[in-house]
């Protein structure tokens, strides 16, 4: 595939009004890949002594403008747009066949009609529209190991189509997603040669269409002696933090919208410079995790965060063995982005409060109000909030 580019035909959904007559609708969808050899289908029961006129409302113009017409003598005039314009069938007043076939580029998008007269009394007019899709594949072929593959389809003009949808070799769907100004994006991160193979690209038309899918496919070859290496890192301020033990801690990623995380991890016992441990690493185009022994205390964090949409972020629920050095390691195309937390796991503190006093008759929301008897002993109390407004929980005595 060369630069990553190809072109595909379909039909385009907007009006147009003429002199000639005023289209608002249309009766069917043509697929073709730019410089491919097409037809424009147009069939009907009549014999005989007809005639047939092509002609079409580029995009952007205000009137329609004649391709090609054929009259009842078989006598061909108006001159195509370029001689690859013909029709299908030069019998066309025996076989019924008035189709017609061309080679597209990106100028021929539009709306054509097929008019079919006899004796200059319409008999029927079909109304075809016409649009191109563009394909990017980013990087181009071969593409890197390791590199992020974007498969990106647009059309002009967008009100064309319904969705875009693609699917990896095998017809297995992928994941994509409608960018404004860029069309509808479906990414591979992390290449390996086992992606290669033919994808296939899924237009749903609007309206009506003889066809309610139009698929063509991209080839991607993956390059088995080149793997990309991600350079561009920016790395933000480490932070120092501490945490209680048990307790869970929210651990943010950068705010990029990526699309796959890495969590490394240094225990606090290990020192700088050794390698980390991978804890945790999700992939939200793939829908895949890798998930270590130390990912049982990790989750993805949810709002305002949302991982299936690219917003990272984990809850990390810590023993006290688990303090260090976490970085979180956000990669969106061939970019990447990471942050350092140096985390301290502390004990649960408790409070007590030791009073002499007499035993305790009667407990109170207000301390104020707690009754005692006359000093017997020393009385232990361990005091525990129980909320705002309470003060005490509950009173032991030993």
């Amino acid at each position: 595939m060369e630069s990553g580019f190809l072109a595909v035909i379909l039909v385009s959904s907007f009006a147009v009004n003429s002199s000639h007559s005023a289209i608002t609708d249309w009766e069917d969808v043509v697929v073709a890949r730019e410089g491919m050899p097409t037809t424009l289908v147009c069939t009907d029961t009549v014999r005989g002594a007809v005639a047939i006129n092509w002609m079409v409302k580029s995009l952007g113009a205000d009137d329609l403008k004649l391709v090609l017409s054929a009259s009842e003598t078989n006598e061909f005039s108006g001159g195509a747009s370029r001689a690859s314009m013909q029709l299908s069938d030069p019998n066309f007043q025996d076989t019924g066949v008035f189709s017609l076939s061309l080679v597209p580029t990106m100028e021929d998008i539009g709306l054509y009609s097929c008019l079919i007269k006899q004796q200059e009394r319409k008999l029927k007019e079909k109304i075809i529209l016409l649009a191109i899709l563009t394909v990017t594949v980013v990087p181009a072929a071969p593409i890197p190991q390791q590199s992020t593959l974007r498969l990106i389809a647009c059309v002009n003009p967008p009100s064309a189509v319904k969705k875009i949808t693609w699917a990896a070799p095998g017809g297995i769907p992928i994941k994509s997603e409608k960018k404004p100004n860029t069309g509808t994006v479906a990414k591979l991160p992390q290449v390996q040669n086992s992606d290669n193979g033919a994808y296939v690209c899924m237009v749903h038309p609007w309206g009506n269409s003889s066809s309610a899918l139009f698929p063509f496919n991209v080839e991607v070859t993956v390059d088995a002696d080149n793997v990309a290496s991600f350079t561009s890192i920016t790395h933000e301020s480490e932070v120092s933090t501490a945490t209680q033990a048990q307790t869970p801690f929210l651990m943010t990623c950068p705010g990029v919208v990526g699309d796959f995380v890495r969590l490394h991890w240094l225990p606090p016992d290990r020192k700088r410079g050794t390698d980390m441990k991978l804890v945790y690493e999700y992939d939200r185009w793939r829908d895949s995790t890798i998930l270590t022994a130390h990912s049982k205390k990790l989750m993805l964090a949810g709002p305002p965060y949302n991982a299936e949409a690219g917003s990272f972020a984990f809850l990390l629920t810590p023993g006290l063995q688990d303090g260090g050095l976490y970085v979180c390691d956000v990669f969106q195309n061939d970019n990447a982005f990471s942050n350092r937390v140096t985390l301290s796991v502390l004990k649960g503190i408790e409070q007590s409060l030791s009073v002499h006093s007499g035993e305790a008759e009667n407990i109170y929301e207000n301390p104020e109000d707690v009754r005692q008897a006359p000093p017997q002993g020393s009385v232990y109390m361990d005091l525990k909030p129980r909320g705002e407004d309470d003060v005490y929980k509950e009173l032991e005595r030993y």
